[in-house]
């Protein structure tokens, strides 16, 4: 039944955008490419803005439209957007999805659900939590030059490894379908004139609520847990010698340990590899004992900062356990229900392997 599922997802993700209305001139269209979603008193409150828009033939720079409207359902919303611009609104380029931090505490699946079976939109868009706010004040953050340039560069920067991971609606709807759990990138909106969108940490997703954020350290380790290197550089005295080092790959395996039928416990294999970026002067042999030491207690830390925080909500957002199942498929059937309980139950063993190079 789960397969049939995640089958459902991809050929609801695959179908996207169906073309544009073969009616309309593309100089009468208003092409959206973000949208924000928020609780509002009537019921949903939708944002939607083009990026920087083209005028007449010349292609002179028209600023970005931002329309919004509340409706009691989220279609409805969409649909009353036709009534505020002289242009028509296709919603077929929506790529950036911005979700409010109050509607994410009350559940993402109606969103997830309308955008995975609307016809002009798909789970292909992005996704973004609006940590503390409202998914109406970042898209209006934009200003003229609108928010998509801004979410775009935060989502290349995500995929070279410079940003965090930037993850889109299809794989955070997997996740809460396969492992009833998901993380997605966050975002604030500063509230200074002329600001963007600052990256928050991650939001954690428990069934298809908010629970909480990850920030800081807790973050990084969030990030080595899920195979991905954090955008961050660790620098670390030794004595007379300032050395800096990057994590360049990192590798988490987890294993679940049984005893019969009864899981005993879950070992994490986690193998990172560092890259040095600067240091005063050349590292002996002893100083790069010391250094890989210290480098080895940072990244510990991390990852028990998150696996702790992850365990007291009982959220395998990075899905652990689906990951051990390879290695006893039939056992993790047994107990894949209650999951949840056993990830807060077992303390895991970390087993750290770093090596740092010149």
């Amino acid at each position: 039944m789960r397969s049939l599922a995640l089958i459902l997802v991809c050929c609801l993700m695959l179908s996207g955008c169906s073309g544009l209305p073969t009616s309309r001139e593309m100089g009468d269209m208003a092409l959206l490419r973000t949208m924000g979603v928020d609780t509002a008193p009537q019921g949903v409150a939708v944002t939607v803005s083009t990026g920087p828009r083209a005028k007449g033939l010349q292609a002179e720079g028209e600023k970005a439209l931002v329309l919004s409207a509340q409706e009691e359902s989220l279609s409805a919303a969409c649909l009353a957007m036709q009534g505020l611009s002289d242009s028509y609104v296709f919603f077929g380029y929506v790529d950036q999805l911005l979700v409010g931090d109050e509607l994410a505490r009350t559940g993402l699946r109606p969103v997830l659900d309308y955008f995975a079976r609307d016809v002009e939109l798909g789970l292909g868009a992005q996704l973004w939590l609006i940590r503390d706010g409202s998914a109406q004040e970042a898209v209006e953050s934009g200003g003229e030059e609108g928010v998509d340039g801004r979410l775009s560069t935060l989502q290349t920067d995500g995929k070279l490894g410079v940003a965090a991971i930037s993850r889109t609606a299809g794989e955070v709807y997997t996740d809460l379908l396969e492992q009833g759990a998901a993380f997605v990138p966050a975002l604030m909106a500063e509230e200074a004139e002329d600001a963007s969108l600052t990256e928050s940490g991650y939001g954690i997703l428990k069934g298809d609520r908010l629970i909480g954020y990850l920030e800081g350290n807790a973050a990084r380790g969030l990030e080595l847990l899920a195979g991905r290197a954090p955008a961050e550089v660790l620098t670390v005295k030794l004595e007379d010698n300032q050395v800096s080092a990057r994590v360049i790959s990192a590798r988490t395996t987890p294993r679940l340990l049984f005893r019969e039928e009864v899981p005993v416990g879950l070992r994490l294999a986690c193998q990172i590899e560092l890259e040095l970026t600067e240091y005063s002067s050349p590292l002996n042999q002893g100083q790069r004992e010391e250094l890989s030491a210290v480098l080895e207690r940072e990244l510990l830390e991390r990852l028990e900062q998150t696996l702790t925080k992850l365990r007291q909500w009982q959220a395998d957002c990075v899905g652990l356990g689906l990951r051990s199942a390879i290695n006893n498929p039939g056992k993790w059937q047994d107990i894949e229900q209650t999951w949840p309980a056993w990830f807060e139950e077992l303390q895991p063993e970390i087993i750290l392997q770093i090596k740092v190079h010149d």
